[in-house]
Parts: structure tokens; C-alpha cells; sequence
């Protein structure tokens, strides 16, 4: 049998390599391999001889320097693939991430190209990932804005899973006022995330009130927050195992006080509350004969929310135990929230209710958005979204967000407006507010309605960071960093060159002096050197210098880092002198 390769080729007409999966199975002339391959792919539509995962691409010959021509099939598992409507067949096909580069494929009927094209698209908004489709109305915003919805979603609390109580995930964030929006798109039912809520619907005023408000911050109302608005829980697993074969879990009879702590087998009691360095669980070692009892290591106040042992049916005593705990994550000051367009911003005050501005019939919003986050990011769904919240409220009726439904002629804000009018409500979704503080009527329209607000998982409680003395590096002695281990926040380069344009100069001397490394050494006047003097060998002797071998000496106080430097140059054979001529200003 002949390889493929030696096969003779004619020089009048250009011949297609045809590859299956990868390997050269033969020629296919330029004239008949369009023919050819729209035959096979009709086979592929009509599952005939030719599976439906085959992918089919014809990369055509060019005269610009491009991919290499030729015909590709692959039928390989584990291969990327999305449906279109092949128009020739007028039936569904699935096409493949090379596939659809070669493809004409049409948005819409009105797009398609008699002769030229050949798919079309199940729906306008097919080319959408699971996550952009969830956005409402992206067509109305600007890209970035989508993308950054994109991110935050995946970053909502909401209701993860419906077996929290049984699951022993390491962390796990929920929202324990989830609402469904009352704007959505079609694919949000298709997804059925009606069953995980990932956000609470807030009554929201587009005002500028208090101050509080500017960049991108939002003002929650203080009663709202009371009532359960974006309450949350975090639930962390502890898992305990006891390493020796004779120990077991059990209460020390000889102290009562652990009672309140900690139940018979040794564990908490289900429902307890636990603070820091406070008795978590006790245990008999049989290695020492005594009763330990551990400690709990925790920043915050937890709450036992399961407690479940990790054995097998044998008859000796369980040495694994699975303890859930839970943490209670109300909205606080600096917690991040997010609208679906991409407009994130933090939690700047919980603002009472009755100094809160409310509407001529008593409703008081949520939430108090500053207008000017929308003019630079356009992000005009949200507006939309507002309306359409309201009409959805007024009238009982959940609206579709699905992308291109409406257009230059058929507007949302005229289709909502008129809802809103029918509702006896503002065409444009105005409301005249009155002030919290005096009681006056507002001279302005406040733009008042209801948007779908998520609650993200990045909150003040896991991130903030405070150091006054604590831990340092044992080589530089300077703060080390890391909140885990106590460390500091880095003031760097810039930061150094913000204090020098304020001229704080004596702040800059604290911040990176005083508070950092600052040592004490000893120099020689003579020859100018940190590292010649040496102590004595007992108290009573005088520090003297080891090169100049003299006693002119004077304490400096310097950054510990510089007199690491100095040592490092040594190492290398470089030698530092300082000029002490004017050794007050060394000196302090």
C-alpha cells in the first residue's frame, strides 16, 4: 500500500490537503472541494454516515500570507461546540471553535446574504456567554460595564447551594434575604436561578444627599438595614482529629464551668455562641492521661451551626469531628454592593430612616444613589432597569431584559414611561421627594424606582487592617507584611512622593524611619565606618574601632536596613565611609 505522500500531485490545478484529526488522509482539487464540503457537512446536519460532533473547516487559499489552506475534520471528545441553524438544511447543526472562523454566520434574517451566507444564529444574543446574558439589557451599556457585571457576578452572595446544612464546604457565603429581580432576561429562567437568589431588590432614589455620596458611594437606610436588608452569612468547616489511638472526645467531669461551652461528648452545643480564646472542645489524650481542653482562635463571635463526627460503623470511638460554623455579616460601613450594569460602589453611612427623604406617599428608598455616577458610565440599562422595576411593581408583571428587544423606533423608555403613566405614575420615573430633615417639598424631579442590588462577597470585616507594634523581619527588622501575620500596610515610592509634595517632611520621617527600622550603631570619626567599632571585652573597656584601632567614637541613629546595605557591600569587598565632619546632625 502507498503512502498518501507519494502520490503524484498535478501542477495545473491546486490540490487541498484534507487532515483527519491531525493526520494527512489525502487530496481534494481547489475546484470540487467547496462541493465537497458542503456535501459532507449536509451529511453531518442529516446524521448520516457522519457523526454531528465532526467539525468541518475549509481554510481557503489566499494570496496574503494566512493560515495554511487546506481541509480540516476533527472528531476528537472534549471539543468546544454551540449550535446554529445551517440555512440549507433549515436544521440545527453544531459547530466548533475553527469551524465558525470560516463560517458566514447571520445575527438576524435581515442580515443574511442570498449565496453567501450560509448559518444564522439561534437568537441575537446567542454569542453570549451564560454570565452576559444574565446582564439586562447590555445593549444599552457601554462594553467595560458589561464586562465588569461579568466579574462582580461571579462575586454575589446569594444561595449557593440548597444543602448548606449537611455540606461541609470550607467557606461558604449566602444571602439570607435573596429576592428574584422583577427585570430579567429570558435566560435567567432558562438557568432557573429563581431557586438561588443572588440579590435583593432595593427602592432606590438618584439623589445627592448628605455628602456621603460621592465617588460611588451609596447610603443604605439605617431601618432597612434592621429589617434584614442584604443580610448575610459566611459558614466556615473546622475539621478536628484527634492523632493518638487512645484519645476520644469527652468533658472533663472535674470542671463544671466548661458546661456552658461545651456539651457531654466533648464538642460545642449546636446554637452556641464562641468568642475568641474561648473553651471550643475538650478531649482525653491517652498518651498523657489528662483532659485537654482547645481553645477557639477567631477575630469575630461564631455560632455553632452544626457539629458532625467523621467515622465508620466500627465500635471504637469516633477521633474526627466536622464543626460548621457560622458568622453573621450584616451591611456594614466599606461592605461592597453592585447593580447588574456594572455600577459597584460601598456601603458610606446606614442613614436614618427619618432623616431620609421620602415620597408624597410615605415610601422612603433603600438606597440613595449619586446621579453623578451615571453621565461618564452611561450605563443607561440601569435607568432602565429603575423604570422597569417600578412598572413591575405597580403592575404585578416580571419584564423581560433580553438584549435587542426594542430599538430606535420602539424605545424601553417610552414602552416603561407609558406603563408608569397607566400606573399613575411620572412618564420619565420622576418623583417629587420631600426632605427628611425639614419636611420641605424638593425643588427637583428625583428619579425614584427599583433596581436589583448584589451584594458582594468583599466586605470590611475579611479585609480590614490595623498594626500599632507587633511582629518584624529578622533580617531587615522592618514591619513584616501580611494581615494573616499581623504586618503593616507598605507606604511606598508613591506614597513617599505624595508626603514630599505636601511638604510633611517630619510624617515622612515617622512613617519610614521611627515606625519602620530605626537603630541605634556606632561610627569611628576617624575612618568613617559602621562596622570597625567593636565593644570591649568586659563592661569597664572602652569601644574601639578594629581598623583605626582608636576610640573616637559616636553613637548615630540610623535606618537598621542601611547598616544591612553596608554589611552586604562588605561581603562583596566594597567598603563604606561616611563623613562624620559634621556628626551633630548624625547624632540623635
Amino acid at each position: 500500500m502507498r503512502s498518501v505522500t507519494d502520490i503524484p500531485l498535478p501542477n495545473d490545478v491546486y490540490m487541498y490537503p484534507v487532515f483527519i484529526d491531525g493526520r494527512l488522509v489525502g487530496y481534494l482539487p481547489e475546484d470540487t472541494a467547496h462541493k465537497s464540503m458542503a456535501y459532507v457537512r449536509t451529511l453531518k446536519v442529516m446524521s448520516e454516515d457522519v457523526p454531528i460532533t465532526t467539525e468541518i473547516v475549509l481554510v481557503p487559499k489566499i494570496q496574503v500570507p494566512a493560515q495554511y489552506a487546506g481541509v480540516f475534520l476533527f472528531t476528537t471528545e472534549a471539543r468546544m461546540m454551540r449550535p446554529v441553524i445551517n440555512l440549507a438544511t433549515g436544521q440545527l447543526e453544531l459547530i466548533g471553535t475553527m469551524e465558525q472562523l470560516y463560517l458566514d454566520i447571520a445575527i438576524s434574517q435581515n442580515e443574511i446574504i442570498k449565496g453567501k451566507t450560509t448559518h444564522l444564529e439561534l437568537s441575537k444574543s446567542a454569542f453570549m456567554s451564560n454570565l452576559a446574558q444574565l446582564v439586562p439589557m447590555p445593549d444599552c451599556n457601554q462594553s467595560p460595564r458589561n464586562m465588569y457585571q461579568c466579574q462582580m457576578g461571579k462575586q454575589t452572595m446569594g444561595t449557593p447551594i440548597h444543602t448548606w446544612g449537611t455540606n461541609a464546604e470550607t467557606k461558604l457565603y449566602r444571602l439570607q434575604t435573596g429576592a428574584t429581580p422583577l427585570f430579567r432576561p429570558l435566560h435567567h429562567d432558562l438557568l432557573g436561578l429563581d431557586d438561588y437568589p443572588a440579590g435583593t431588590n432595593a427602592i432606590l432614589a438618584v439623589i445627592s444627599y448628605t455628602g456621603y455620596d460621592m465617588e460611588d458611594a451609596m447610603i443604605i437606610n439605617k431601618s432597612a438595614h434592621e429589617r434584614g436588608f442584604a443580610a448575610g452569612t459566611v459558614y466556615k468547616s473546622q475539621f478536628i482529629e484527634l492523632k493518638a489511638q487512645s484519645s476520644f472526645f469527652i468533658r472533663d467531669p472535674k470542671r463544671p464551668e466548661l458546661a456552658q461551652y461545651i456539651d457531654d461528648d466533648g464538642l460545642p452545643a449546636v446554637g452556641a455562641r464562641i468568642n475568641n480564646n474561648e473553651p471550643f472542645y475538650c478531649f482525653y489524650d491517652g498518651e498523657t492521661s489528662k483532659f485537654v481542653v482547645a481553645k477557639f482562635h477567631g477575630k469575630e463571635e461564631v455560632f455553632v451551626d452544626s457539629v458532625r463526627l467523621c467515622g465508620d460503623f466500627s465500635p471504637k470511638a469516633t477521633k474526627k469531628a466536622c464543626i460548621m460554623l457560622r458568622i453573621q455579616r450584616n451591611p456594614t460601613v466599606g461592605d461592597k454592593f453592585a447593580s447588574r450594569a456594572g455600577q459597584k460602589g460601598i456601603c458610606s453611612q446606614l442613614w436614618p430612616a427619618e432623616d431620609l427623604p421620602f415620597t408624597e406617599s410615605g415610601l422612603i428608598p433603600d438606597i440613595l444613589f449619586n446621579p453623578h455616577g451615571f453621565p461618564s458610565r452611561m450605563t443607561i440599562a440601569m435607568m432602565i432597569e429603575c423604570m422597569a422595576g417600578k412598572a413591575a411593581c405597580l403592575h404585578g408583571h416580571v419584564h423581560d431584559a433580553t438584549p435587542f428587544r426594542f430599538n430606535e423606533k420602539d424605545t424601553a423608555i417610552n414602552y416603561f414611561g407609558r406603563l408608569l403613566e397607566a400606573g399613575g405614575y411620572n412618564y420619565y420615573g420622576t418623583e417629587r421627594l420631600y426632605s427628611g430633615v425639614d419636611g420641605r417639598e424638593m425643588k427637583a424631579d428625583i428619579f425614584f424606582g427599583l433596581v436589583h442590588y448584589q451584594r458582594l462577597r468583599h466586605m470590611v470585616s475579611d479585609k480590614w487592617q490595623v498594626r500599632t507594634t507587633g511582629a518584624v523581619d529578622a533580617l531587615t527588622r522592618q514591619p513584616v507584611k501580611g494581615r494573616r501575620r499581623g504586618g503593616g500596610v507598605r507606604l511606598g515610592e508613591m506614597e513617599r512622593d505624595a508626603l514630599i509634595s505636601h511638604g510633611a517632611a517630619f510624617m515622612l520621617q515617622d512613617r519610614l524611619f521611627n515606625c519602620s527600622d530605626k537603630s541605634q550603631a556606632v561610627l569611628c570619626r576617624k575612618c568613617g565606618t559602621l562596622l570597625g567599632p567593636i565593644a570591649g571585652h568586659v563592661v569597664a573597656d572602652k569601644e574601639t574601632c578594629r581598623l583605626c584601632h582608636e576610640g573616637d567614637l559616636v553613637s548615630i541613629t540610623i535606618p537598621y536596613v542601611f547598616k544591612l546595605f553596608v554589611t552586604q557591600l562588605a561581603a562583596v569587598n566594597i567598603n563604606v565611609k561616611i563623613n562624620c565632619s559634621n556628626s551633630a546632625a548624625l547624632i540623635a
